[in-house]
């Protein structure tokens, strides 16, 4: 069948086979040529497509046991971010990481070393797994942690599925008073007040910047920045409080019926812009919200990658070292600016201590999202915005990357000599692979 990623770029005809118990998976991985795990297709480009075998984990969704003393929670790869919640939040409990969207299974939550708002606070989703039980190159079992195979455990930490297929995994879940933030927006005039409002907000444990990427002059990098932190019963208003860990979730919408799929234009999306900003500017102070449309606000839309058109979107996300980051975020920013390449959605989030996979993404500093149309101009610029990050000292997200070169992956992950041995060491090379790992040499 015809398989793409979130960004629907790039699409490519894979066979595909369902695992639904280790033998049936072993099994998969004793077929001839090559293979890559795939969970609920929520990686943006090419990580999760193998033309000669894409092994689906969505089946393997069951939840086998819980510890109320302790909060851990043992379940299988595919099963959803989106029932954890829904199962845990009513009891008190919640992942201490999660990403953008809880639409993703747990093994890809551990292959891609996921990151959230909260990083500095938090650090990665591989922080709290507390083990994993990994199928390896000859189909046997191994079990996997920071004391039972290491290496190995380090290595599938952020490894995209290239280092075995995750059956299942042990995480460990915190508690929670209320399925509610306190939240505040601020506002920022151009880029350095916006790395100041970070800097100013060590008491919030959330922390995500909407950029106005198409802002000319000096407002280039000004920015509306949301901050929060999980709220307390006694913050709850007097009518909630007998039910704090009752939040109304919403109903997904559609936003192809609000707005036409690929009528995103340059001009429109830099009007939208000023709207959103002038309207933040007028709109500052305290609130307080359910945790969905805080952590996860584009989920209420399920279709929204439409909006990109036909084509499909690249996101294109790096992180830039703290020392190098004003410097760094300015010079992508003018790039961008002097594009035709015209970025529909910029985030920005800062980073606490790197991830402790080889191949995790974090470092201290701040990343930088940019959602873009897939276009010629789009493409012509990425290997640009690749320069700039690698000349201070960043790298690339290979989560969301379609398009990066070798090189510029080999400039940014210090630890992949180290991936790469593993990988020929314990057979993995000869078997698993993905379309992002045949294009960047992985």
């Amino acid at each position: 069948m015809k398989l793409a990623g979130w960004g629907r770029y790039p699409v490519a005809e894979c066979e595909v086979v369902e695992g639904r118990a280790h033998q049936d998976v072993a099994a998969a991985i004793g077929q001839e040529g090559t293979l890559i795990p795939r969970g609920n297709g929520r990686s943006y480009g090419d990580a999760a497509l193998n033309p000669r075998l894409t092994l689906s984990m969505q089946s393997m969704n069951r939840l086998r046991s819980f510890d109320r003393d302790t909060g851990v929670l043992r379940c299988e790869a595919g099963v959803l971010l989106a029932d954890i919640l829904s199962v845990f939040v009513p009891r008190g409990w919640f992942p201490p990481v999660v990403p953008g969207t809880k639409f993703v299974t747990v093994g890809g939550m551990i292959a891609a070393d996921v990151h959230g708002k909260n990083h500095p606070d938090s650090g990665t989703f591989g922080r709290h797994v507390i083990s994993l039980e990994l199928v390896r190159a000859d189909g046997t079992g191994a079990r996997c942690s920071r004391t039972e195979a290491p290496e190995l455990f380090q290595a599938t930490l952020g490894g995209m599925g290239l280092t075995g297929v995750i059956l299942s995994a042990a995480i460990q879940l915190v508690p929670t008073e209320t399925a509610f933030f306190r939240k505040e927006t601020r506002v920022a005039r151009d880029l350095d007040a916006t790395l100041a409002l970070f800097e100013d907000s060590g008491g919030w444990t959330h922390c995500v910047a909407w950029i106005d990427c198409l802002a000319s002059g000096g407002g280039r990098g000004r920015a509306v920045l949301s901050r929060g932190r999980p709220a307390a019963i006694a913050d709850l208003p007097v009518e909630l409080q007998s039910s704090p860990l009752q939040a109304r979730s919403r109903k997904g919408g559609r936003i192809a019926g609000i707005i036409p799929p690929g009528a995103l234009r340059r001009g429109t999306v830099r009007l939208a812009n000023a709207a959103r900003y002038r309207r933040s500017v007028a709109d500052v102070g305290p609130k307080l919200v359910p945790y969905d449309p805080f952590l996860f606000p584009l989920d209420g839309f399920g279709d929204w990658n439409r909006l990109y058109g036909r084509r499909g979107l690249v996101q294109y996300q790096c992180v830039v070292p703290e020392q190098n980051a004003a410097r760094g975020l300015q010079a992508l920013l003018d790039r961008v600016g002097a594009s035709p390449a015209s970025p529909f959605l910029a985030v920005l989030k800062r980073f606490g201590a790197a991830g402790e996979g080889l191949m995790s993404f974090p470092m201290a500093g701040y990343t930088l999202a940019l959602d873009f149309p897939v276009a010629r101009e789009t493409l012509d610029l990425i290997p640009e915005l690749d320069r700039i990050t690698a000349e201070h000292g960043g790298r690339v997200y290979l989560a969301k990357d379609a398009s990066a070169s070798p090189s510029a992956i080999r400039a940014g992950y210090r630890h992949l000599d180290a991936f790469d041995a593993l990988r020929t060491g314990s057979g993995a090379r000869q078997k698993f692979s993905s379309a992002l790992s045949e294009r960047l040499a992985l």
